[in-house]
């Protein structure tokens, strides 16, 4: 239906007086164009206002003893004649209580902002849809705007309208499918809901909002007007982060589940200000660069541990307010320390309520079963084909960035993504326009995220979970490339474990699993994973992957991590992993904290923290972790021993040596050539007592030349452990 045009006033224009069925659509909630019917209007040479306030016994004009407005039904509906119209947001006196008329404030389109949402080109459309505090002619009040182009009706409800989906429907603002009203005087922490009647059906929906900054705690699931009043002190981080220079800098990741980190006694959520006072000094004494939160963004079951999200735009309430989180980020940043989102553009929750089917019809998702469902998780996979979805979701990165200043987007179940026919039989998906199975238009979207991301966030990482052999993916868009700046390297980190897991006499005869990976490490920019996936779902933790009796099995993963750390490629590391927890990660409860008492633990966190701390300290192990110069085989074929030996070197040649026995054998008189005939020495042994291990290793090393002129070290190598050396001048 086509809209009245507008005064020069604002004022929307009667043609007729009002009618039977005008007044039906209100009292049965169907109206969809409300400022047709109520506020002000002409009326020959008077003006009347009309306002429908349910259950409302006497309106007055003026005053709370001013005119009198008549009853036009008994559900609600008043109105008033007036001379002149008002030349101000008017206010009424409800049973004696003054409040403003939402409907003395007309629709005011932000005709730009809906083109490009329309067009999948609003990168910020969390200031265009959601509840959005605003100041409308002198009067503070919430504009709500929400995207349901097969509603025939909208409305907001809540608290303040009993929940009454006739108390104040939204008017639709055109082609659209973007509906709008302000409500005046509002406070922040309202809870809200939107209430859609389907055009086809006449279905009644109640919905969360998708574009909520703020939601109760689960289980309740209204979403909540919010308000910042945050004031950011990170501007020096942010300054320097914009010329960093990542690539050839340390990057080493502590990965950690808010709800299960740490916890009080009483199995109560730490806060995200409790988070801050206590995980901080932990991850800055350890030498991690950065944290890496799973999603923080709002959930509804604790089990899914965020990845199956229903705000977008909403940080969990599990832990507090989105100015808690603010205030966890800003503290981060002044202690140094980068921080980083684990962030869901994938799929998302069938849950009733939320996204799915959000106006009846298949909205954000695909209509087609063969393309809507993920046969892994049951949820609903987005529709990015469709342009205001894409709006949708590169808003909700760039919200996370330029309102939260998080460093970084590690993009879950990217692979699913890419292809159409992930984890489907033949049959049960639709080929691509060319008859292929890559997901052309999630193509397109991740490409155009990570173009936006880096033009408009200089420094900021994105971070692809991708475990096939998709090609290109930390190429540059305009190379055919996605764009990402990093991507896990689930290869290595496949191989390595499943070297770990055999038992040492079986290791010579699989030694390519560990040699294999320099074989491709180059093709893409790598981080080195040994994530949360790793110690879930009955696939053990870290020491109960490893081989042997209780001493080789936390020798192993001494050994892996530093061949983790010496080996090219950015490091991630989940929570527990650096103490070596005994028992799979359990989401319910927090880490097992006592367990650092015990000598086998308290070794591996010394040497998970010491690592760390030489790593950030020895450019040769970060510098060129995604170029060929900066890795050279030693020796590679020692199968027989199950002996690797290499050496990492920066730009300017600086060097270290790692040698690795994967073998529960010491090797005396191991002979090892050398780049330089120096004297090198010990950096770092993992077999060293602090550690928890025999203590075997080396003293001074002085080279040793043969009658070629070709330089070697004579080693002591310890069982089942791995020796960083460096020239004694490093």
């Amino acid at each position: 239906m086509a809209r009245r045009p507008v005064t020069s006033t604002g004022i929307i224009p009667a043609t007729m007086p009002i009618t039977d069925a005008q007044i039906r659509r209100l009292v049965e909630a169907t109206e969809h164009d409300p400022f047709a019917t109520l506020g002000l209007h002409p009326d020959g040479a008077a003006w009347v206002v009309r306002v429908y306030r349910v259950g409302a016994n006497t309106l007055r004009w003026g005053g709370p003893d001013g005119a009198k407005f008549a009853r036009l039904h008994p559900s609600g509906l008043f109105q008033i004649r007036l001379e002149s119209p008002p030349t101000q947001p008017w206010q009424l006196w409800v049973d004696g209580q003054p409040q403003f008329d939402a409907y003395a404030f007309p629709p005011e389109p932000p005709a730009d902002a809906l083109y490009l949402f329309a067009e999948g080109r609003n990168t910020q459309s969390y200031r265009l849809l959601g509840a959005l505090p605003h100041l409308r002619h002198g009067v503070v009040g919430v504009q709500f705007r929400v995207w349901a182009p097969n509603a025939a009706r909208v409305s907001v409800v809540g608290e303040f309208n009993a929940w009454d989906g006739r108390c104040h429907p939204l008017a639709t603002l055109g082609a659209s499918g973007v509906w709008e009203l302000f409500i005046p005087e509002l406070a922040a922490g309202t809870r809200y809901k939107f209430e859609l009647r389907h055009r086809a059906s006449g279905t009644v929906l109640v919905r969360a909002d998708p574009c909520a900054r703020a939601s109760e705690f689960r289980p309740a699931t209204a979403s909540l007007v919010y308000r910042s009043t945050h004031t950011w002190n990170d501007a020096d981080w942010c300054r320097a982060r914009g010329a960093w220079d990542w690539l050839h800098a340390p990057i080493n990741i502590y990965e950690l589940h808010a709800g299960s980190w740490m916890r009080h006694p009483d199995g109560r959520f730490y806060s995200y200000r409790e988070l801050a006072a206590r995980l901080i000094p932990y991850v800055l004494e350890h030498g991690y660069t950065h944290l890496e939160f799973l999603p923080l963004t709002e959930h509804p079951l604790d089990e899914s541990w965020g990845y199956q999200t229903t705000g977008y735009f909403a940080p969990t309430s599990r832990f507090g307010s989105a100015d808690d989180l603010k205030w966890l980020i800003d503290e981060c940043h002044r202690a140094g320390l980068g921080v980083l989102l684990d962030w869901v553009p994938g799929h998302f929750p069938a849950d009733d309520g939320a996204l799915a089917h959000f106006d009846g019809s298949a909205l954000y998702e695909h209509a087609d079963p063969r393309l809507n469902r993920h046969p892994d998780w049951g949820t609903y996979i987005f529709n990015y084909g469709r342009n205001e979805v894409v709006s949708f979701l590169l808003s909700s990165a760039h919200y996370w960035l330029a309102e939260f200043h998080f460093d970084g987007l590690r993009v879950d179940a990217v692979a699913s993504m890419l292809y159409l026919d992930y984890s489907r039989r033949a049959g049960e998906w639709v080929p691509n326009r060319f008859g292929g199975r890559e997901n052309l238009e999630a193509i397109e979207f991740l490409r155009r995220l990570n173009d936006m991301v880096h033009r408009e966030f200089p420094g900021v990482l994105t971070i692809a979970e991708e475990s096939t052999s998709w090609p290109r993916v930390t190429h540059a868009t305009s190379d055919g490339g996605l764009g990402f700046s990093l991507k896990w390297n689930m290869g290595w980190m496949n191989d390595t474990l499943s070297y770990l897991k055999l038992e040492p006499i079986h290791r010579r005869f699989h030694h390519g699993l560990l040699t294999f990976g320099q074989l491709y490490a180059y093709s893409e920019r790598f981080l080195l994973p040994l994530s949360h996936d790793e110690v879930v779902h009955g696939k053990g933790s870290l020491p109960a992957k490893m081989a042997g009796d209780s001493w080789q099995r936390y020798a192993n993963v001494r050994l892996l991590m530093l061949y983790q750390l010496s080996t090219p490629g950015k490091k991630l590391n989940f929570m527990g992993n650096e103490f070596g927890q005994p028992r799979e990660w359990r989401s319910g409860w927090e880490l097992d904290w006592a367990w650092m008492a015990e000598p086998a633990h308290a070794g591996l966190l010394r040497l998970a923290s010491d690592l760390n701390h030489l790593y950030k300290a020895n450019s040769a192990l970060y510098d060129l972790d995604c170029e060929p110069g900066g890795f050279a085989w030693i020796e590679c074929d020692d199968a027989p021993h199950s002996i690797l030996s290499y050496t990492r070197r920066d730009r300017t040649g600086r060097h270290v040596l790692a040698v690795l026995n994967f073998t529960p054998v010491p090797r005396p008189g191991y002979r090892l050539p050398i780049p330089e005939a120096v004297q090198y020495r010990e950096l770092i042994n993992s077999d060293s007592a602090y550690y928890g291990g025999t203590n075997v290793g080396n003293l001074a090393l002085l080279p040793s030349i043969d009658a070629h002129g070709n330089a070697s070290l004579v080693l002591t190598l310890p069982p089942l452990a791995g020796l960083l050396l460096a020239p004694v001048d490093v």
